[in-house]
């Protein structure tokens, strides 16, 4: 474990530290990529829903043709606002939206993970976040792993900035292995002297299939005190309760499936995770709301 002088900060405190009076607005950068780094589409529901909460403008578009493979990445076809047959190609996009109560912006990027020129990829995305003024970036993903749909969903923070590991309470990175563009980019970024935090929520690998509700409200809370934001969760808490509740039945009608979930519980009740039951979810985010809405004094506004 880290271990910390003093009680951990938020990113968008020290981005904010160090914003130029009378200068171009600061701008966090948070991103996913649809893909290897998406388990559940957990990652970019969580930047989606950030966008739309926002009101995000989208206010660039990396070069398309360069970097899928369309057989691979296919295009498509949907229906606009007005009704009309549109494709819509494989490609980032980025949105641009105020971080309330500060000085400070949200570059949030959204898109779909590169098949050729990763390099390039990531050199034409750094070089337009340094554009817009990117003085921290956030990359946030989901991965399948060998963890029970009944216990809380953990959201990892990792980092290999030593201040940022002792500043936001994040920890080294371990993991040696195969990566996706989301890890390129963070250590590309790290690289270049951007301080660089990445966020990832474990998603069990028997309900892989999107969405992925639980793990999306894990990333979404991490980020909220990551960056001292507020968001209405409700309904994604009653997803994440309904997503619950329809794979304990699957689990019911599979003995399988329910001695192998049994198997998981066993072992994450006896880790240092806390222990939770599918109904606690609902009283663990009363209390986090009552946290959320208590002052400096301890007592609720």
């Amino acid at each position: 474990m880290t271990q910390n002088n003093f009680e951990p900060t938020t990113l968008s405190a020290l981005v904010g530290a160090h914003a130029e009076p009378g200068g171009p607005r600061p701008a966090i950068m948070v991103l996913a990529f649809e893909g290897w780094n998406d388990a559940g589409e957990a990652a970019s529901d969580t930047v989606r829903m950030l966008s739309h909460e926002l009101k995000a403008k989208k206010v660039a578009v990396l070069g398309q043709d360069d970097y899928y493979d369309y057989q691979f990445s296919r295009p498509r076809v949907h229906r606009n606002a007005s009704g009309k047959r549109v494709i819509r190609w494989p490609t980032t996009r980025f949105f641009r939206a105020a971080l309330p109560g500060t000085g400070i912006d949200l570059l949030l990027v959204r898109g779909v993970e590169p098949t050729y020129r990763w390099k390039g990829f990531t050199a034409e995305l750094l070089t337009l976040a340094e554009q817009e003024n990117v003085k921290a970036l956030v990359a946030v993903g989901a991965l399948l792993a060998d963890v029970p749909h009944s216990r809380p969903i953990q959201a990892s923070l990792t980092s290999e900035d030593q201040a940022l590991q002792q500043q936001l309470g994040a920890e080294p990175a371990t993991y040696e292995g195969p990566t996706g563009i989301l890890g390129v980019v963070a250590e590309t970024a790290d690289a270049a002297g951007l301080p660089t935090v990445s966020l990832w929520a474990a998603v069990p690998h028997y309900v892989a299939q999107a969405p992925s509700p639980k793990a999306q409200l894990a990333l979404v809370q991490r980020i909220e005190e990551l960056l001292a934001l507020r968001l209405d969760l409700h309904e994604l808490v009653e997803d994440a309760l309904a997503w619950e509740r329809g794979v304990n039945e699957l689990a019911a009608g599979d003995a399988e499936i329910a001695a192998y979930v049994k198997q998981l519980e066993q072992a994450q009740d006896e880790s240092t995770l806390p222990e939770a039951t599918g109904e606690s979810i609902a009283k663990e985010f009363e209390r986090y709301l009552k946290r959320r809405d208590r002052g400096d004094d301890g007592n609720e506004h």
